[in-house]
């Protein structure tokens, strides 16, 4: 293979050979790995089973859409706050926090089942006619504002010692600009290897729970399962309470897997809302969703870290994220890896995270752009302005949050409901829809 076709982006991997391939599916787990673990860390869930479920999904997605979509699946933080909300209602009523958790899961299944529902609507009047909802004007500011409310947790991890956080920023840049050949391609995995080795070498890494760590092990504690709950005596109003706080939160959650599936689509210049259909990654991320909580992972969602991967490196074969899928089941199985990447410092990530969420914010930028959205018109103005507005300022308030009743609803959510019917009852809306992208927009998602 020539320099100049890696430099121009190879959209089969496996033709740059097995060991190249191999690290690049690397590059994308350690890309997901980061924030995928950070959410069990928080919420209390199993780190192993996390890697697991978010693994297995990765996969489920990849059959579903017919291994089409270079997506992987990682675990989502728009639960959050669902999460907290019923542990501490089971703490209140008697429980550990430990066993008021399968509880959470219970809501969070039932909201990856609203996926399905919005699937069977897009598999009976067609993605098209669902997609006059999300035109770019609305697309394209969610995905920037979705980058631009990740940034303040990059920029705090980096907080933590900007000397290594820099190291990997660097490290990044030089590789994915002056590096030549394979070299160009891995510039995330690099930053990584050299922010944790200079950490290492100068004692800023803690190895304690490195060494108390199994090698082998089982990711999943039945306990800690939904399935767990039965054998205990199950709590049927905080049960109720659970599904009530928890399943609206999915609203938001399937306006932000638009957002990413378009996100997607205008990195790699294919129109994946078409084909394989919205249907399909719905089905795929629901059903993942409902099966990780089942047995006590958090929901998953597509994951923009790896969009910004496939944005740097130009490589969009799905078999690519299918490795990283395989890296993550297989190491679930072994706690001492998951304590060598949960013993990586937060500058480190923080570092990486930086620039990849910076590249989600990029490519809704691009989204917006290359679709000619008309910003002359004032309700293209008003509804960016609003979305952008709302995302950015409710993420950033004191609160973080708006309450609607017991359900907390972040920014992102509020700001995606806004656009999104702003979009639909504003006039001067173009209701048509392209059967293809334009083949002179390479990141189209097709005319509205």
């Amino acid at each position: 293979m020539s320099e100049h076709e890696l430099n121009q982006g190879i959209y089969d991997a496996r033709t740059l050979g097995t060991s190249k391939t191999l690290v690049l599916g690397l590059q994308h787990m350690f890309a997901m790995f980061g924030a995928t673990v950070l959410v069990p860390i928080i919420t209390g869930l199993s780190v192993s089973a996390t890697l697991l479920f978010a693994g297995l999904a990765t996969l489920f997605m990849h059959f579903v859409t017919g291994r089409k979509i270079p997506v992987f699946l990682g675990s989502s933080f728009a639960f959050l706050g669902g999460y907290a909300a019923v542990t501490n209602a089971g703490v209140a009523a008697g429980l550990t926090s430990r066993q008021a958790r399968p509880y959470a899961c219970v809501g969070v299944a039932c909201a990856g089942l609203l996926y399905l529902i919005l699937a069977l609507i897009c598999k009976a009047v067609g993605s098209k006619k669902v997609m006059t909802f999300f035109p770019p004007v609305v697309t394209g500011p969610i995905i920037i504002a979705i980058g631009l409310n990740l940034a303040p947790s990059a920029i705090n991890n980096c907080s933590a010692n900007w000397g290594i956080a820099l190291v990997a920023i660097v490290v990044v840049i030089v590789c994915n600009i002056w590096g030549k050949g394979m070299i160009k391609i891995i510039p995330i995995l690099l930053g990584v290897v050299a922010s944790y080795l200079v950490a290492a070498l100068t004692g800023n890494v803690d190895w304690t729970v490195v060494h108390e760590a199994k090698w082998i092990g089982l990711p999943v504690a039945m306990q800690d399962t939904v399935f767990g709950l039965f054998g205990n005596g199950v709590n049927s109003a905080l049960l109720v309470s659970s599904i009530i706080t928890i399943v609206p939160i999915a609203v938001a959650t399937m306006m932000e897997h638009v957002g990413d599936i378009s996100a997607i689509s205008s990195t790699v210049g294919k129109n994946f809302i078409e084909d394989p259909g919205l249907h399909r990654t719905l089905i795929g991320d629901g059903i993942g969703t409902t099966i990780a909580s089942l047995f006590g992972a958090p929901a998953n969602t597509t994951y923009g870290e790896n969009t910004g991967v496939l944005a740097l490196t130009k490589v969009y074969d799905p078999f690519v994220i299918e490795l990283a899928a395989i890296y993550a089941i297989v190491l679930s199985f072994c706690p001492k890896f998951a304590a060598i990447i949960s013993a990586m410092p937060a500058a480190t990530i923080g570092g990486v995270s930086l620039i990849l969420y910076g590249m989600i914010s990029a490519v809704g930028i691009r989204n917006v752009v290359e679709n000619k959205t008309n910003f002359q018109e004032s309700r293209n103005i008003i509804i960016a302005a609003l979305i952008l507005g709302l995302a950015i300022g409710i993420g950033y308030s004191e609160a973080g949050s708006i309450m609607l009743g017991s359900v907390s609803l972040s920014g992102l959510a509020v700001a995606s409901i806004v656009g999104i019917v702003l979009n639909a009852i504003l006039p001067g809306k173009d209701l048509s829809f392209a059967e293809k992208p334009n083949d002179q927009l390479s990141g189209s998602l097709g005319k509205y």
